[in-house]
């Protein structure tokens, strides 16, 4: 089996100084009021700046039902999330920092979760739109009158008759593999 490499992180040097391209996506609880949410992300976005790094793209968290629940262990006790706050930031940070901005990132009371991964020239380009890409999937809900007509047209509907074909095949008593039937 022949080995596969991966390429290296491609980094700049600024000032001496190693600088990478950084994507930091998060969920928000849903706990916080939705109203408190871009105090929330300017927060975030306060300790990317503050450990030196440069942002140069976002996405604003918005609400969305999680593909599955989450739990995370607060005030005392596990409990389970369905729903969060997504958003993301990429900016470019010297290597060096990248402790520091983590273990202020721990400390933050509001998020579910996070997820800190270096970013390619390509990937740091051609940004995925999360809430873009899901817009087209936002459930329309109907109401009652609506949900009552279609009742009524699916009564009108006249049953199909369903004829069942048999196709008999036959077996012939004694014949074993590789004999034929006589």
């Amino acid at each position: 089996m022949s080995e596969t490499q991966m390429p290296a992180a491609e980094a700049t040097l600024e000032n001496g100084h190693e600088v990478q391209a950084y994507e930091f996506a998060f969920h928000v609880l849903p706990t916080v009021a939705e109203g408190e949410v871009p105090g929330v992300f300017e927060s975030l976005k306060a300790h990317i700046t503050k450990a030196g790094g440069e942002i140069f793209d976002t996405e604003e968290p918005q609400r969305f039902d999680l593909a599955y629940e989450i739990v995370k262990y607060l005030e005392g006790k596990n409990r389970k999330f369905s729903s969060a706050y997504f958003g993301w930031v990429r900016f470019r940070l010297e290597a060096g920092a990248l402790t520091a901005l983590t273990e202020e990132l721990d400390g933050e009371k509001s998020l579910l979760r996070y997820l800190l991964i270096k970013l390619t020239k390509v990937e740091e380009t051609h940004a995925f739109r999360f809430h873009e890409s899901i817009a087209h999937r936002k459930v329309t809900t109907i109401s009652d009158e609506e949900v009552a007509e279609v009742a009524e047209v699916v009564e009108e509907v006249e049953p199909v008759e369903v004829v069942e074909e048999v196709v008999a095949t036959e077996v012939v008593a004694g014949a074993e593999d590789g004999e034929e039937a006589k």
